[in-house]
């Protein structure tokens, strides 16, 4: 892992350009610094060094001088890789997966793609064609922005060291808020900036004198009814697994693992610890809250696998103090403080010599893991069997662990898990009770703002973007499309992942995330993910034969922190109280101070609030932290 920068075009400076935008990410590569200037281009490089220590600097000539890279991530399979190009003549000088990529490019050109098992964004100039070539991989692991300035085209790995270009203003895309607060995340290329794009995952872009191209080289896909895999799905999971596994430990630095006591990292760890020859280094959060604490399941993984543990216990006052950085390394608001923990926990591994680690993201979306999955398959039920007496009882199941919901009516349950379940052919049934629930954090947009979307609809621009074999595809696998194409990567991976990680220079690595494993879920019956309610099944029982009981059988429970009360209570911060102010929040523009203020009584107050209190609170808090931090004076940016 580590941060790329360049640019095509003409640059006045472009070495002190490059060094100013390569000095803004160094916290992805703190190792080393690597910079090249071309004719009308150039490329930068900060290294964290995991791989090949002493000889994978960057960016990397190929033999003849021709292409030069630019290399955030790892190439998994990179051993097998060079090992069929050593076969076909090619020689080699380092044992960097960087130069299998250079290699890989000189003989396929951009088909190279389809060939590669691994987590990269990466730039390559080729001097021949006077052309820059981008790419992004599959699932949207690791990051890339690009924007058009004054006749150049400028890339990075992160939006702030774009704004390192002279004269390029940080100015907040509305519509894209609108998107997070609708659908958690903007919808790529778009991002919280105007003018600022993101490269979408599984996409390649060529950039030369007559413009910008981009180019879609795989897409996740799901079969239609009844074309799926049959009874061996078991076995080929297990295989599967295990081999993304021994792929990601691949490493000339120790691999740890995070291990949240839940299914997905348990098995990780699990098979981890099989293959490495090294006691594992594992890595947890644990919670002063009890609600949101999971370390007595974590303690059971350790005492089964016998690692070597550690743990960072989070206050709410820990949560509060570290979000204004959050919000600067996320480059977005958000609705939920669930970051700020990762980040915590990031900064615990840095600090425990550890560059690299294991992670169980992924599994809930092609697994079929989320409550959301199990909701939309209830709220179906119940809009085909109307009068059913379960109703009230199949709402409660969904949430064992929410005990406030066992005090609702069933009228207050029905109205509020099935509204728009009346139109079971909506392609965004499956998530609209979210859709709806989140987006209620606009009423406190400012007029100006109100104005400027009209009608705007976030979810009905989702639905523009839908393959055209959708509607085909079996209701659990469009939720998880839906999940799998926005969420994960414009959220999970992002404001959770790879922001809060390379915060403090750490890599992050998703076995479940392996291409081949994804489109292996995408094949599977819906019953062997969902079976019932009961979610995962599959990988359920391949765990059984990992874990203990108690971890195997274990119901979900989804990760959350602490929100409105991490910020207001007996611990005052003064941030808060100056974000949340009428004076600044009529300053940027954005909300409505007004309804603000109510909002921010009423949850200093101590109110029972519900996720849409929660959500507002976090989403406008973020929105004026991220106003601060990037667009700070000058308010009209907001609304422009």
């Amino acid at each position: 892992m580590c941060g790329v920068a360049g640019y095509l075009g003409y640059v006045a400076d472009g070495a002190a350009l490059l060094a100013a935008m390569a000095g803004a990410i160094a916290h992805r590569g703190p190792d080393s610094e690597g910079i090249d200037i071309f004719p009308q281009a150039g490329l930068a490089h900060r290294r964290l060094a995991i791989v090949d220590l002493g000889n994978g600097q960057q960016p990397m000539a190929s033999e003849n001088g021709r292409f030069v890279i630019s290399f955030n991530g790892e190439i998994f399979n990179h051993v097998e890789l060079r090992r069929d190009l050593e076969a076909q003549g090619h020689r080699f000088r380092t044992s960097a997966d960087t130069e299998v990529i250079l290699h890989l490019f000189e003989r396929y050109g951009e088909r190279c793609l389809s060939l590669l098992n691994g987590d990269f964004a990466f730039a390559i100039w080729d001097s021949l064609r006077e052309r820059m070539f981008l790419a992004r991989d599959r699932m949207g692991v690791r990051p890339l922005f690009y924007t058009r300035h004054r006749g150049a085209v400028y890339f990075a790995s992160e939006v702030k060291s774009l704004l390192k270009v002279p004269g390029l203003q940080a100015m907040l895309d509305i519509k894209a808020l609108d998107q997070i607060l609708t659908l958690w995340a903007p919808i790529a290329p778009r991002t919280a900036f105007q003018n600022i794009f993101e490269l979408e995952p599984a996409t390649y872009a060529v950039i030369d004198r007559n413009g910008m191209t981009t180019t879609p080289y795989w897409e996740l896909e799901f079969p239609d009814h009844g074309d799926y895999l049959g009874v061996a799905a078991e076995e080929e999971l297990e295989d599967l697994l295990m081999d993304a596994v021994r792929l990601r430990l691949r490493a000339d630095v120790q691999v740890g693992c995070y291990l949240s006591g839940g299914l997905d990292s348990s098995v990780i760890a699990a098979i981890a610890s099989r293959l490495d020859t090294q006691p594992l280094r594992t890595f947890a959060i644990g919670f002063e809250s009890r609600e949101h604490d999971e370390s007595y399941f974590q303690s059971i993984m350790v005492d089964h696998l016998q690692t070597r543990h550690v743990q960072t216990l989070m206050t709410s006052g820990d949560i509060a103090a570290d979000f204004p950085d959050v919000v600067r390394h996320m480059e977005r608001p958000v609705i939920r403080s669930a970051p700020a923990p990762l980040y915590a926990l990031a900064r615990l591994v840095r600090s425990n010599g550890i560059k690299a680690v294991l992670t169980g993201e992924g599994a809930d979306e092609i697994f079929a893991g989320y409550d959301l999955f199990k909701e939309a398959r209830v709220r179906r039920f119940c809009a085909r069997q109307p009068g059913s007496r379960f109703r009230p009882l199949l709402f409660r199941k969904l949430y064992p662990y929410l005990p406030n919901l066992r005090r609702q009516t069933p009228e207050y349950l029905s109205a509020f898990f099935m509204a728009g379940s009346a139109n079971i052919g909506d392609p965004l049934f499956s998530h609209r009770p979210r859709f709806r629930s989140t987006s209620s954090t606009k009423m406190f947009f400012s007029r100006d703002v109100k104005n400027a979307l009209g009608g705007y609809d976030a979810a009905e621009e989702i639905v523009s973007l839908l393959p055209s074999d959708f509607r085909r595809w079996h209701p659990l696998n469009q939720a998880q499309y839906l999940e799998t194409r926005f969420l994960l990567p414009g959220y999970i991976l992002s404001s959770q992942g790879d922001r809060m990680a390379m915060a403090h220079g750490i890599e992050g690595r998703f076995p479940f995330l392996d291409h081949r494993l994804v489109e292996f879920a995408a094949r599977l019956h819906p019953e062997q993910k969902l079976k019932g309610l009961d979610e995962k099944h599959v990988l359920r029982a391949v765990a059984g034969k990992l874990l203990p009981k108690e971890i195997s059988e274990r119901r979900k429970q989804p990760y959350r922190a602490p929100d409105t009360e991490a910020f207001v209570g007996e611990t005052k911060h003064e941030f808060v109280d100056a974000a949340l102010g009428a004076d600044s929040v009529r300053r940027s523009g954005i909300f409505d101070p007004v309804t603000v203020e109510k909002l921010h009584r009423k949850c200093a107050a101590g109110a029972p609030s519900g996720f849409r209190d929660n959500a507002a609170f976090v989403a406008i808090l973020s929105t004026q932290l991220w106003q601060e931090t990037f667009a700070a004076g000058s308010p009209s940016r907001a609304v422009a």
